[in-house]
């Protein structure tokens, strides 16, 4: 399955204090700011919030291996232009980031912005301070639309489970593991339909879907929005883009480091494959199973969990299940949100977790794993 991804990192300086200049990076880069700039075997574009930048693969592939070394060559060629004035974070929120050290993107496409702000308010965590990785899976049909949208929406709780990565909200520690979404979720609580509690209904055909669409449409325009009207306004934790054309899996932090993502890929692609795979499909459990995910990560999912992976190894290529261990140490350990409390908790630290987390990053190392050289 050709696979796409999209990653969001923070920008920081010394003592990785967030700073709001993703513009002055990109017009240094490329003297523009608007589109996709190469960088490296990369590119790389603005988010809503000057504080983050989007590394993505110079394309999509088939090969996992593919996207890992064009996303993390990017990086690399980040590190030789800006070694000494910038360092980049991953995870699903910045730790310390309070809503005064960033700012909402000032340049093109302002009009959407102010749409935005005037329905939801930027001012906040949900729009700010939230770092995702987007997994863009190809469909071929009008049926594998359909098929790989229902089995997403029952693997929801799971995939957040795994990838938990957001435990640390303006330097404290609020109780879940994944903050992201906690405040992802009620970002657009004015038109619920946008995100739907995360977990979406089924669809039985690209018509339901296009339904869907139109639904939030009309709530938009008659809200005064309608500059809104596009595809990429839904927000479910799957959705679809006709434009692409894909499937977008929306619900995954940003873990540590490129291969940790793509270890992710690895694993849906595998399950996405599983014939006979025993899955929920009652939304009313989904959404308690992801409430759950959401505030302890892989504690209590922990045995569905294992039989999910014991069907991803059955099916995974052999590409994939060079990736797959990563996922099991998530699974029998914790998610990176679990374990970064669990230092915290020993240590009170966070400044030095922050500070191996960029090295992570940086060396495409996954956490806990030991430093090169």
């Amino acid at each position: 399955m050709k696979t796409g991804t999209e990653h969001e990192y923070s920008l920081n300086g010394p003592g990785l204090v967030p700073l709001p200049e993703s513009d002055r990076v990109l017009e240094e880069v490329s003297g523009r700011w608007d589109g996709e700039i190469p960088l490296g075997r990369s590119f790389i574009c603005k988010e809503l919030q000057k504080t983050v930048l989007e590394f993505a693969p110079e394309h999509p592939s088939f090969r996992l291996s593919v996207l890992e070394s064009s996303v993390q060559d990017g990086i690399r060629e980040f590190y030789r232009r800006f070694q000494n004035r910038y360092t980049l974070l991953g995870l699903g929120m910045h730790p310390t980031l309070s809503l005064d050290e960033t700012r909402v993107w000032d340049h093109d496409e302002g009009e959407y912005y102010e749409a935005y702000d005037r329905l939801f308010s930027l001012q906040q965590h949900g729009w700010l301070n939230i770092q995702a990785l987007q997994v863009n899976l190809e469909y071929r049909s009008e049926d594998a639309l359909v098929e790989i949208h229902n089995r997403v929406r029952c693997l929801i709780p799971f995939l957040i489970a795994v990838s938990a990565a957001s435990p640390f909200v303006e330097g404290k520690v609020p109780g879940p593991v994944d903050n992201r979404l906690i405040y992802y979720r009620e970002n657009q609580a004015q038109v619920p339909a946008i995100c739907n509690g995360i977990v979406p209904d089924p669809i039985a055909s690209v018509g339901d879907y296009r339904k869907r669409l139109a639904g939030i449409y009309r709530e938009l325009e008659e809200r005064g929005a309608s500059i809104l009207c596009e595809e990429w306004v839904a927000s479910a934790g799957v959705i679809v883009r006709f434009s692409r054309p894909c499937v977008e899996i929306k619900v995954p932090d940003e873990q540590e480091c490129v291969r940790s993502d793509i270890a992710f890929c690895a694993f849906v692609r595998a399950l996405l494959r599983a014939r006979d795979l025993p899955l929920e499909e009652d939304r009313g459990a989904l959404l308690d199973m992801t409430e759950t995910a959401i505030h302890t990560g892989t504690a209590e999912l922990e045995d569905d969990l294992k039989t999910l992976y014991r069907y991803a190894e059955k099916s995974a290529t052999r590409e994939e299940l060079r990736y797959l261990p990563l996922i099991r140490r998530r699974i029998e350990e914790g998610s990176l949100g679990q374990i970064l409390l669990e230092r915290y908790r020993d240590t009170g630290d966070l400044r030095g977790i922050m500070q191996d987390l960029a090295m992570c990053l940086k060396e495409n190392r996954p956490y806990g794993e030991e430093q090169k050289g």
